[in-house]
């Protein structure tokens, strides 16, 4: 038996003082204990689970509260205001949530699509915890489960089309589809999360053939770079030549118009010349002999009259002016 004992037992002085500060330190230890394990704090981007005795007692809200101390009442807090994802077929160093990262991107990558060809695809799933008890409960690892079902709906998808869609115009299919398929599995599980966005990142053909894939693009390109500039000189030039067709066939029928009211004109005069014509012939031929007259001696430079009673030709006083007609 030690010093300290047999002073505590032969309930000397020195014994019954260091009893008292014993219990007075256990009795410390305890109330200290008590507080420790009958308090919790939940931050105001979570939501707290209550689990007593093992079993699932309660959700608690953000803030400070009190529970059942000595382990008898477990808390467990889940983020439920954040937006948390999941990579796959790629890692983000630094992440803070453990499912988030691909233990083996190399394998979650390749894919078989459609047409038995292979593709590496990079993608991301974005999540929100809405139900804490189901996230929890309902399987035995969520963050897991969740990576499983989306390695799976997305290989379904991918697997569905051909490699030329997976790599080129099929991609905002692939994540709607993906989107809804996973939703659906989510609740058909009842993992407790709403599934916000599948986004696909790097979509590739695998190393081996990825130069020679390149090639096959860039020559695509270059053929829809050359159909764009025929289609542009295309454009420009047809509604061109069409223009000046229509300008055309618009002068054209002007002048038909010009012609045919001439010719109406000159068809509407003649018959009126005429019926004159008809009612005075020497009138009407002198004043037409007269008026033609008038017309084109103006034209004429030099005039000469001739008159049966003047022998040789009649001088006609010039009245021109020098440098021009009159």
């Amino acid at each position: 038996m030690s010093t300290y004992e047999r002073l505590i037992a032969e309930g000397g002085p020195d014994g019954s003082a260091a009893g008292r500060w014993l219990l007075r330190g256990a009795a410390g230890v305890a109330v200290l204990a008590l507080l420790l394990t009958s308090s919790y704090s939940v931050p105001a981007d979570s939501q707290g689970v209550l689990i007593r005795l093992g079993k699932f007692h309660s959700v608690v809200n953000p803030g400070l509260g009190f529970k059942l101390p000595f382990g008898v009442d477990d808390l467990v807090e889940i983020p439920v205001q954040r937006q948390l994802k999941l990579e796959f077929g790629f890692n983000t160093q630094g992440s803070t949530n453990p499912a988030q990262g691909s233990r083996s991107p190399d394998v979650e990558q390749n894919m078989v699509t459609g047409d038995l060809n292979m593709a590496s695809v990079e993608w991301v799933v974005q999540y929100r915890i809405q139900d804490p008890q189901h996230y929890l409960f309902a399987v035995r690892d969520p963050g897991q489960t969740l990576r499983d079902a989306g390695e799976s709906v997305m290989r379904e998808v991918v697997g569905d089309r051909t490699v030329d869609e997976v790599l080129t115009v099929g991609r905002q299919d692939i994540e709607n589809e993906a989107l809804l398929k996973l939703k659906a599995l989510t609740e058909r599980y009842r993992l407790g999360v709403m599934i916000m966005q599948v986004q696909l990142k790097n979509v590739n053909p695998p190393r081996a053939v990825q130069a020679s894939f390149n090639e096959v693009n860039q020559a695509q390109q270059e053929k829809e770079q050359s159909i764009n500039v025929a289609n542009g000189e295309y454009n420009k030039a047809v509604p061109r030549a069409r223009g000046q067709a229509d300008q055309k066939l618009r002068a054209a029928e002007g002048y038909a118009l010009q012609r045919v009211n001439q010719a109406r004109g000159d068809a509407e005069r003649f018959s009126a010349l005429l019926a004159e014509y008809v009612k005075a012939p020497e009138v009407t031929r002198e004043r037409l002999y007269l008026e033609t007259m008038r017309a084109v001696l103006p034209q004429l430079e030099r005039k000469v009259v001739v008159d049966e009673r003047v022998q040789g030709p009649l001088q006609i006083l010039n009245l021109e002016s020098k440098g021009g007609r009159p």
